[in-house]
């Protein structure tokens, strides 16, 4: 067997005698690899070069000390196991020397079955803080590959959340197809009107979320009232207007969706207090509620439907100045003229590339946006509670059937 598997370690001797660094050096240097220098300063630019296991320094040295090196040397190799020696028998010495950071502490003249027990135990201690820092090591990439996977797993259910919120509101809207592709598109402008607002991304996600399925209530409406084409009876108004608290029922429970319930719930709530279906006022709507209605209202004014052209971003933006205090939230309309008409141009022309082309267009989204504002008069509709354009000319379709869609849009969007 070779020479160097008896080897324990690397060892460093420091000391100024040269006839204890001659001794120390004889009996250990069998079992170790070993280094001896006259000095604290020496001692310490060798283990800058490299690394050493366990140091033996003497106590008392000319310049600088033992006492004095052992903080050097466990900044610069704290896995480094340092044993003092000292001529001096006083144990205020051996105190100092461990309170300072040295593992054991051994007094000349000293038996060298001492010394040796003294350094087989350092190197016993070494070995333990070796396994201590390669185990602490492999916790921490084990840790940093678990959250890795673990945040990778989160983001994979969260799309797959998503794609079926997504697939929810679809079929939705499939009861509506007039507003084909309202969805995506509001949760595109409420997001960046959250964005505007400096919401974290928690807020975000329940913004989006709660935008996707603020008409989910509408599973509880009956059809008959749904897409009845004529204005609603008192009765079936009451009914209609229950959609919101319908919609927060059926997200209760459903933990990741919390914030997006206070969407769905209060989206019909107004600044002033005249909303439903709790009638809140200010700040007691959540602020995603009141992004939302920014949104969604900006939507219904510049989309096209068969009985009316969408409005121009200029006349939409004027509309909801207008109602900012009363139905909308000044500060979330603020945001809403902060953002340059282009990115609302474009983030409308994005999601209409997503979807299938409305059945009968008025004017491309394009044009829509750059017109000039039709001749007509902008109310908001009592029973919808949102701003909604009034037909100023007949279409090709008969004016009655315009008339009969116009109700019908009104009544399903209350």
């Amino acid at each position: 067997m070779s020479k160097q598997s008896h080897i324990k370690g690397r060892l460093l001797i420091a000391d100024d005698e040269p006839e204890i660094r001659n001794i120390l050096e004889e009996f250990l240097c069998g079992s170790y690899e070993c280094s001896a220098v006259g000095s604290a300063e020496d001692a310490l630019a060798l283990l800058r070069a490299s690394k050493y296991d366990l140091v033996i320094s003497d106590i008392n040295m000319e310049g600088m000390s033992g006492l004095e090196m052992i903080p050097h040397v466990r900044e610069i190799s704290p896995q480094t196991v340092i044993i003092m020696i000292s001529g001096a028998q006083t144990i205020e010495y051996a105190i100092e020397a461990l309170r300072a950071g040295a593992f054991d502490y051994v007094t000349k003249p000293f038996d060298l079955r001492h010394v040796e027990m003294a350094v087989e135990r350092a190197r016993q201690h070494h070995e333990l803080l070796c396994s201590k820092r390669r185990y602490e090591t492999f916790l921490e990439e084990s840790i940093k590959l678990r959250t890795k996977e673990l945040g990778q797993a989160l983001a994979s259910l969260e799309d797959a959340y998503r794609t079926t919120l997504k697939a929810l509101a679809a079929a939705l809207e499939t009861r509506d197809t007039d507003t084909h592709g309202h969805s995506e598109r509001v949760v595109s402008f409420s997001l960046r009107l959250g964005r505007e607002l400096n919401l974290d991304e928690e807020a975000l996600r329940s913004l989006e979320f709660g935008a996707l399925l603020h008409d989910i209530g509408k599973i509880g409406i009956p059809d008959m009232i749904l897409r009845k084409p004529a204005a609603l009876t008192d009765d079936e108004w009451l009914t209609m207007r229950r959609h919101p608290v319908l919609g927060q029922q059926i997200l209760r429970g459903i933990e990741f969706l919390e914030g997006a319930s206070r969407v769905v719930g209060q989206h019909h709530e107004k600044w002033d207090g005249t909303g439903y279906p709790a009638g809140l006022r200010g700040e007691e709507i959540d602020l995603n509620a009141r992004i939302f209605a920014v949104a969604d209202a900006f939507d219904a004014m510049v989309s096209n439907r068969v009985y009316r052209a969408g409005k121009p971003y200029a006349a939409a933006a004027a509309e909801l100045e207008l109602h900012a205090g009363r139905q909308f939230d000044p500060a979330v309309v603020n945001a809403f003229r902060r953002i340059p008409p282009s990115e609302w141009e474009e983030l409308r022309a994005r999601s209409l590339r997503r979807q299938r082309p409305e059945r009968v267009p008025v004017l491309s989204p394009m044009e829509t946006f750059a017109s000039v504002a039709p001749s007509s008069s902008v109310a908001t509709s009592a029973s919808a509670g949102k701003l909604t354009a009034q037909p100023s000319a007949p279409s090709r379709i008969s004016r009655r059937r315009n008339d009969a869609r116009a109700l019908r849009r009104s009544h399903r969007h209350a």
